[in-house]
């Protein structure tokens, strides 16, 4: 996202009258393959959002609790962490991958060590396997994460770029359903495939792109600044300009991607990581990226997205099969609303999304606070020969509802802004 960089007005002009009378819908000629590609891209967040969701769903099924003998406190929170612990400790490493090797190379080498923990998470005989194998797929995970927005960003339409990036988190969900409704049918299993099953196909996306993600073109970008400066044109004709070698677009874009890169390299000179503090604009600039990545993890989703369980146990709902039941139903839900917020980032704006994601959070997440406290107090409550009166039922559906509307606005933006405003910025 470096070409934005340069955009300037007299740049950002050009470029509307370069897209003026041309059909830049998606599914018209070239974009169409086009769009094909980056879903293959796009896929990498369904992995992370596959696990919460997975991890949500096991909590209810039986013969998982029977076989890692009911974990609770810091063993249940270490089964969940243990991912994005795998996550960090690859950080430092996934970028020099990226950079250095690819971006279509990184989530190659990122979904074979995926599909190495699957295999162990799937055939754990004992708690060390199962939380072995979760620090592999976030290990992994990392690899292919640092590099698949790039690649949607480096080769989207240039109009598409936006939506595209912001599509990138917003399919997290699109692993969840896939485990959640999973969960729901294999834990009527009466045997340890219950459990094994959902393990095993959270490796279905990086099936997908072990077998195919060589077949698809590189980053023009990462190209262009690796000298491939042909190979990379050529991918903008055929991609973005419908094969036409005399279409002017591909003429702006590489001279663009050209000129990024010769600032970068500049800049590179005389600068370091310390650069990313010095001056006022490069300080705000990580002051709000750190801020996002921050709040975002700070939000109270993880709440539900991996003790679902527990957060309905807690107002009543305590059956495996309605505990199922919900965990797929909010997720649809969520991917559609996360489709939506993504599709208008350019038509309401970053900036507002977030003020009204924000606002919106902390207004249901206080009554959802509010009506949690209510059910468990008149839950608790005894007559005077220590009877258990009824609990607030109203007080335990306020509950389930503020979650479905809690989550209408976090995927507003946290979920398609997470990534496609800190790459933009």
């Amino acid at each position: 996202m470096a070409d934005h960089v340069v955009n300037t007005g007299k740049v950002t002009a050009d470029l509307a009258v370069l897209m003026q009378g041309r059909d830049t819908r998606f599914y018209h000629g070239s974009l169409l393959k086009l769009t094909l590609i980056i879903f293959l891209a796009l896929i990498t967040s369904m992995t992370n959002g596959y696990d919460g969701s997975m991890m949500n769903g096991l909590q209810s099924v039986e013969h998982w609790q029977t076989y890692f003998n009911r974990p609770e406190g810091s063993l249940l929170g270490i089964f969940n962490a243990i991912q994005s612990i795998g996550g960090i400790a690859g950080l430092p490493f996934a970028a020099f991958v990226a950079d250095r090797f690819g971006r279509r190379q990184a989530i190659f080498f990122g979904s074979c060590i995926m599909l190495v923990g699957v295999a162990i998470q799937t055939a754990a005989q004992n708690i060390g396997m199962f939380i072995g194998a979760r620090f592999l797929v976030g290990f992994g995970l990392t690899f292919a994460c640092a590099a698949a927005p790039l690649l949607i960003t480096e080769l989207a339409f240039p109009t598409h770029r936006g939506p595209l990036t912001s599509l990138y988190n917003s399919s997290w969900y699109l692993g969840s359903i896939v485990a959640a409704w999973t969960t729901f049918g294999t834990f009527r299993i009466n045997n340890d495939w219950s459990w094994r099953i959902p393990s095993l196909l959270q490796g279905l996306p990086s099936i997908f792109q072990v077998a195919l993600i060589l077949t698809i073109p590189e980053s023009p970008r990462w190209l262009m600044d690796k000298g491939r400066e042909e190979t990379a044109r050529a991918i903008l004709v055929k991609y973005h300009c419908n094969g036409d070698h005399d279409d002017p677009l591909a003429a702006y874009e590489f001279d663009e991607i050209k000129t990024a890169l010769q600032i970068e390299k500049e800049a590179n000179a005389s600068s370091s990581f310390k650069s990313l503090f010095v001056g006022k604009g490069n300080r705000r600039r990580m002051l709000v990226i750190i801020a996002i990545a921050f709040f975002s993890q700070w939000s109270g989703n993880g709440l539900v997205s991996y003790y679902l369980s527990k957060v309905l146990a807690g107002i009543g709902i305590k059956d495996s099969e309605t505990q199922t039941l919900i965990n797929g139903i909010l997720n649809i839900f969520n991917y559609a609303t996360a489709i939506f917020g993504a599709l208008t980032v350019d038509k309401i704006g970053r900036r507002p999304l977030f003020l009204i994601s924000t606002t919106g959070m902390c207004i249901c997440f206080s009554i959802w606070t509010a009506c949690s406290a209510i059910y468990t107090k008149s839950a608790a409550e005894v007559d005077a020969n220590d009877n258990p009166l009824h609990p607030n039922k109203a007080a335990g559906r306020a509950v389930l509802a503020m979650i479905f509307l809690y989550y209408l606005f976090y995927n507003l933006a946290m979920s398609p802004l997470l990534v496609a405003y800190t790459v933009e910025m």
